[in-house]
């Protein structure tokens, strides 16, 4: 079936247009540790910003997200093809940022314009031709790579391609044998140029250049010119005079030019004057000659524009903006595979099975780390490994634990998972089943200066109900330490309910907290409406008073933690009064 070169290409999405999407908030972003990942990821600024603009956008359709993993497995392990797509894009991108192209059909180009359109064109129809070599014979798998294959196939095999790649070497052969141009000078009885006008355009340069011999060996006996006849008929006419029409001599001239190699004399039986202001006017004969030249290819070019800009704009456009699509797939391989060196795990995600999902079961994650760490560590050993599911008994885990024992780092590193496994893109763990999420909301601490006018308090109880608000069952909620900012008491039951109200839509969340009670309650909550779903209590473990990073499903262990941390600094009723 033959592919649509007139539609962009796209290597994200699977019917080559967006799929419906929710855009993660730049708070989101900065809660979940993505803006540093793409400072990491990114060569430059503007990649940032093209990583973000991809990796911020959550699709929770599975089709986009297998298509995208598909692509990405290609990418990852042929390094030699994604560095050479990668050349030949920035080549595209080049051309279009900085082609004379980029002129409003209205504006009229000149000569030079002309040709460096030509180098431009040419320009593109060898990265074409580069791109269909490099994909044509490389072992892609991924339906996206297929496409795009098809689809520049598709742009080689034309027969206009064809056809405008023959006539630009010949046009590109003509215009480079332009060595000289000759002109006629009219002078008045002050013997000062009062117009000139082009007489032929050569294949060969002047060869004598003292223009004061010249001069002077035209004006010895028997050598001034009888009138102004020249050989081959060369006529002179003022640009305003005998009711010519420049554009009519210009169209003579596309003929000739275009059907005629360069002999000698290239253009005959057509060229114009232009008028020279009075006085001395040589030292403007450049400028008059430009316009000239000009005038007279005016109509040449935009012959050539309109022509090849129906054809060549498209596509030019179109394959350009696979540019960060491929810069977005290429940074994260480079970042994985040098990780994956390290010794650090990295899995291509799944989306969980119908049977799990019939069970209740939405996802199934073993091995997990949060990938901020591969960024900071250098050694895999440094990194704590972690298993955890969401399912109905397990919908909404409070989450508690000794301070920087490592529960916002779970809570974060499960986000990512999401993050970065419906972008495509390996997730940190050895195996990671999931179901696609609309979006992931965060409700992290605000800085201090965004709670100047309701309170801290009265700020979380407004940006949780946004949140709240927003949100759906197929939503992943991070809460971190949210209503911690006031009393226990007053902060526990505000907990509860929102808890109880999180339940009632089904939202998959880690709340961590430093509320144990709110955890020793989490089965209390969970009876207390009619919920298709529980909350349990996940805890970070500890071995006696150090800090273990492992999170398990129990109890929360709060006084225990405390009476260790106190027998640690001695700091027991009996160990201070004895």
């Amino acid at each position: 079936m033959a592919v649509d070169t007139s539609r962009p290409i796209s290597i994200l999405y699977p019917d080559q247009e967006e799929a419906g999407f929710r855009q993660l908030s730049t708070l989101s972003c900065h809660d979940l540790g993505l803006d540093t990942l793409c400072q990491t990821l990114a060569g430059a600024p503007k990649e940032e910003a093209l990583i973000m603009s991809i990796i911020s956008k959550m699709s929770s359709d599975p089709k986009v997200a297998e298509y995208r993993q598909k692509v990405f497995v290609d990418i990852l392990e042929l390094p030699v093809l994604r560095n050479r797509m990668m050349e030949l894009l920035d080549k595209i991108q080049y051309i279009k940022d900085f082609k004379t192209m980029k002129r409003g059909s209205s504006e009229r180009m000149g000569l030079w314009d002309l040709l460096h359109k030509l180098d431009e064109i040419h320009d593109y129809i060898e990265t074409v031709e580069a791109m269909q070599e490099c994909l044509k014979n490389a072992p892609i798998k991924s339906k996206g790579l297929i496409d795009l294959r098809e689809y520049v196939n598709e742009i080689y095999n034309d027969s206009f391609f064809a056809e405008m790649k023959e006539d630009i070497k010949k046009i590109r052969a003509e215009a480079s044998s332009v060595k000289s141009v000759t002109v006629g000078i009219n002078v008045n009885e002050r013997f000062e140029a009062c117009s000139l006008g082009l007489i032929s355009i050569n294949d060969a340069p002047f060869k004598k250049s003292n223009i004061v011999s010249n001069f002077a060996d035209a004006l010895k006996k028997g050598k001034l010119h009888e009138g102004t006849d020249w050989d081959e008929d060369m006529r002179y006419h003022p640009v305003d005079g005998d009711g010519l029409d420049i554009y009519d001599i210009a169209d003579r001239m596309y003929d000739i030019y275009t059907k005629s190699s360069v002999q000698g004399v290239m253009m005959k039986n057509a060229e114009t004057t232009a008028a020279v202001p009075d006085g001395d006017g040589m030292e403007n004969s450049t400028y008059y000659l430009d316009k000239i030249v000009n005038k007279l290819l005016d109509t040449l070019v935009k012959k050539l524009r309109d022509t090849l800009n129906k054809y060549v704009n498209v596509a030019v456009v179109n394959i350009s903006k696979l540019i960060p699509e491929f810069v977005y797939y290429i940074r994260f391989a480079e970042f994985i595979e040098a990780n994956l060196k390290k010794g650090m795990p990295f899995c291509e995600a799944s989306i969980i099975s119908p049977e799990d999902l019939a069970n209740g079961i939405s996802m199934k994650a073993r091995g997990l780390y949060n990938l901020k760490l591969a960024i900071s560590s250098n050694r895999s050993e440094e990194i704590v490994y972690n298993d955890l599911d969401f399912d109905k008994d397990h919908t909404v885990y409070i989450l508690t634990g000794a301070n920087r024992g490592g529960k916002t780092t779970i809570t974060q590193a499960v986000g990512l998972l999401y993050v970065l496994a419906q972008g495509g893109i390996y997730v940190p763990a050895t195996s990671f089943e999931y179901k696609p999420v609309d979006s992931v909301f965060t409700h992290f601490p605000a800085d201090e200066d965004k709670t100047m006018d309701l309170g801290r308090l009265g700020e979380e109880c407004v940006r949780f109900k946004e949140l709240f608000n927003e949100a759906t069952s197929e939503s992943l909620m991070l809460l971190n330490e949210t209503f911690s900012t006031t009393s226990f008491e007053e902060g526990y039951y505000i907990a509860c309910d929102s808890v109880k109200a999180i339940l009632s839509k089904g939202i998959r969340t880690i709340y961590n907290t430093h509320m144990h009670k709110l955890a020793f309650d989490a089965d209390k909550l969970s009876g207390e409406g009619d919920f298709d779903v529980r909350a349990s209590s996940l805890i970070v473990k500890n071995e006696g008073a150090n800090r273990s990073f492992k999170v398990e499903v129990a109890p929360p262990e709060g006084m225990s933690f405390a009476r260790d941390i106190a027998e640690k600094y001695g700091v027991t009723y009996d160990m201070l009064v004895n």
